[in-house]
């Protein structure tokens, strides 16, 4: 029995997934665990947060030695995205766990090493298929960042046997 999305094809048996083609999408996959109606109710406005102290390894210098020492744009997006896990990781049951679907981020300000940055996630829509979530970070000064991320919710299991059966 075949199940077919855009331009992508799982074949099921007994509501287990047997293949997965190389160039799935995460929107597909997402689209998929939907389907088995992995998604929870979260209330719009769940908030998490996460903080670290920029050192030298979240800097522009500590990748490439000509640029200056300023906490670098992916960290800041890893920290965001860490925020978007804690506010929606607690609506997670068993082996799920949410991941990153999409980022529209802005950087606005630098930030130098011994710098506390504190990001924060809060949950403002849900589609069906993806969450949405406002994200922002600061230092002890000023906004450095804000934007949007999505994330859709997986279950770790499953996602590593499609890996595995995918010989990705």
């Amino acid at each position: 029995m075949g199940l077919t999305h855009g331009a992508t094809r799982w074949r099921l048996h007994n509501q287990g997934i047997l293949q997965i083609r190389a160039n799935d999408s995460v929107e597909s996959l997402a689209h998929f665990f939907w389907e088995r109606r992995l998604v929870k109710e979260i209330p719009p406005g769940t908030r998490g947060e996460a903080a670290e102290t920029v050192q030298f390894e979240h800097t522009l210098t500590s990748h490439h030695p000509e640029l200056p020492t300023v906490y670098s744009t992916p960290d800041m997006i890893r920290l965001m995205e860490t925020a978007a896990f804690h506010a929606l990781q607690p609506y997670c049951e068993g082996d799920e766990i949410t991941v990153g679907t999409s980022i529209n981020v802005e950087h606005r300000a630098a930030s130098g090493v011994g710098a506390r940055i504190r990001a924060e996630a809060v949950l403002e829509s849900f589609d069906g298929r993806f969450y949405t979530l406002r994200v922002s970070a600061r230092d002890d000064v000023q906004e450095i960042g804000r934007g949007t991320v999505g994330r859709a919710v997986v279950s770790v299991g499953r996602f590593l046997e499609k890996m595995k059966n995918s010989d990705r």
